[in-house]
């Protein structure tokens, strides 16, 4: 404390050269103020019940003044004082003058806070209004000057956290400047008081700084967090062959077919309502009120969908696109079905195919295998037993998503390492 106390009052000392004077009892902030050729000291001390200020320098003649509009009155010729709080006081030492001006930071806490309840305009913006002391200092002719004062406003709202959901978190205004006596600021997602606090006199003192808060305010803004959450088809074992699987990007694009939940994630219970929208080429195909929504996509094209949530006051929208991919077919002419982990199943690349069947036949003719699963494909056994190395014929037919029908055949061929 005392470290803090003989920074401060060395800092005061240099801006009032012509005097050297002590404040003791008390922490506090010195600011020198300069209106015009009037220059004034303003003390800002931390209660006044235990304070004096102490002429500490070598002068001989030594004179306090209590000064108002321009007068001095004889206060004292001790070294000295113990100040009052809103108080002019001019020191002469030995013909030098320094004029004081004295506040007691106690007597100017914040007195109340409180939202204002407004229908009509609280879904974005609430208006907080709130009282605040004014501080007051004048010049030795009179001239009062507002000593302007830096506050914020600290309240909960909701934050999305990927994993948690929506979590209740502390953020705070930007700075007020007192004289100021209200502040808009974005409506909070979830009831919550507000707390005023500072200012920054306490900060540069080191003490505890005054807050008040409000009473609860009960809020009417909704807010959601679109998500999706995608049926993963069976991709079987090895490699996936699908060649537009669905991913996290956005916008989401996928090969079809595709059953896709999409989650509200609204702020309950102040939400109430839900609509949602699935547009394609800006026309509406589905439109739906549930909380959560689920569709599968079936066709190839760009998907736009929509949630607007809603009360009975405010609403909140949101949106996705969505991208279902043209159709494709590819098929290789070779496997090896070694053990390896690599190319060990005769499977076609693919994307957004709604049907699909694949024959396989050997040299002869004869069917050795058939599957309508376009993820799966022929490990190269025949009837549990391993088939012989060489070429196969295969047949495939598949439609896509974009009523593309497919028709392809041709030779695939075997191969096997000499210990397999």
């Amino acid at each position: 404390m005392r470290k803090i106390i003989l920074f401060v009052c060395l800092s005061f000392v240099a801006g009032i050269a012509s005097a050297q004077i002590a404040i003791n009892g008390s922490k506090y902030v010195s600011i020198q103020k300069i209106i015009g050729t009037d220059t004034t000291t303003v003390l800002i001390i931390d209660g006044m019940s235990n304070t004096d200020i102490t002429y500490t320098g070598n002068g001989t003649t030594i004179n306090w003044y209590k000064y108002s509009n321009g007068i001095n009155t004889f206060y004292s010729s001790f070294k000295t004082i113990y100040p009052e709080d809103g108080s002019g006081y001019s020191l002469n030492v030995d013909g030098h003058v320094t004029h004081i001006w004295v506040i007691d930071h106690k007597l100017y806490k914040p007195i109340s806070i409180e939202p204002v309840i407004d229908p009509a305009n609280q879904c974005q913006n609430v208006t907080v209004n709130f009282s605040i002391p004014t501080m007051v200092y004048k010049t030795f002719n009179g001239v009062s000057q507002i000593l302007q004062r830096d506050f914020k406003i600290k309240y909960k709202t909701l934050s999305w956290q990927d994993g948690t959901g929506w979590v209740k978190v502390d953020t705070t205004t930007q700075t007020i400047i007192t004289p100021a006596t209200q502040k808009s600021i974005p409506t909070p997602y979830c009831d919550t008081k507000f707390t005023l606090y500072g200012d920054q006199f306490a900060t540069d003192m080191g003490i505890n700084q005054d807050s008040i808060s409000s009473s609860l305010y009960l809020t009417n803004a909704v807010i959601s967090k679109l998500k999706t959450n995608v049926t993963s088809r069976d991709q079987g074992t090895g490699n996936n062959n699908e060649a537009d699987f669905p991913s996290s990007k956005i916008p989401i694009s996928f090969s079809a077919p595709i059953d896709v939940l999409f989650l509200s994630n609204a702020n309950e219970p102040i939400t109430q309502y839900y609509l949602w929208g699935i547009y394609k080429d800006s026309k509406l195909l589905i439109s739906r009120t549930d909380k959560d929504n689920r569709y599968t996509f079936t066709e190839v094209g760009t998907y736009v969908v929509k949630l607007t949530v809603s009360n009975a006051r405010c609403s909140f929208s949101d949106s996705l696109t969505i991208i279902v991919s043209e159709s494709a077919l590819y098929v290789p002419n070779v496997f090896t079905p070694n053990g390896d982990g690599l190319n060990d199943e005769f499977r076609v690349a693919y994307k957004s195919l709604l049907t699909f069947q694949c024959w396989v036949y050997n040299r002869w003719g004869r069917q050795v295998f058939t599957w309508t699963d376009p993820t799966k494909g022929w490990d190269g056994n025949i009837n549990g037993k391993k088939a012989v190395p060489g070429p196969y014929f295969y047949v495939i037919k598949a439609t896509g998503s974009d009523k593309k029908k497919y028709k392809l055949s041709g030779d695939i061929n075997l191969l096997r390492g000499s210990k397999n």
